[in-house]
């Protein structure tokens, strides 16, 4: 799978220069407050939550706040269930890509997810292919998420002998 040219630009970029990238590449930003494909409440980039109500508008700046803070607890989230020692050896790339995919759906799923139980038995490649698995919601298989997922995935493998 390739990556998109626009997120290859971060290559050399920390993990969450990555991952806002690509974050913003799947979700798009979107200053006034909608249903997604399957009716949670969201605004900005992909940003969900009890506060947020249908019509809201937020400014530029609020909803790069919250892309940061939602992203932080993707990492924090990220590093609290990964295998310390397995998160020590994790390159940029692969920590960029499970925290967009924790960002999507939540640290419960990944707490709870054969991705998680492969990646903390030293099975990175294992773990990196269970990402294509995660695309359905509400019931059906989502193309956005597909190529979502397509992408993580590449960028989890990113570092990998082949």
């Amino acid at each position: 799978m390739k990556i998109p040219r626009r997120l290859l630009a971060t290559g050399s970029a920390g993990a969450l220069s990555i991952a806002a990238a690509v974050v913003g590449y799947f979700e798009g930003t979107e200053n006034t407050a909608y249903l997604d494909p399957v009716g949670i409440p969201t605004v900005c980039t992909g940003h969900t939550g009890a506060e947020v109500r249908a019509g809201e508008r937020l400014s530029d700046e609020r909803c790069d706040a919250l892309l940061k803070e939602d992203l932080g607890e993707a990492f924090t989230a990220l590093k609290r269930q990964v295998d310390p020692a397995v998160y020590r050896r994790m390159p940029e790339s692969r920590r960029a890509a499970l925290a967009s995919f924790i960002f999507n759906v939540g640290e419960g799923n990944f707490r709870n997810s054969t991705l998680l139980r492969k990646l903390n038995a030293g099975k990175p490649r294992a773990a990196c292919n269970e990402l294509t698995r995660w695309v359905h919601a509400g019931g059906r298989t989502l193309p956005g998420l597909v190529r979502r997922r397509r992408t993580e995935r590449a960028l989890c493998l990113k570092e990998l002998e082949p």
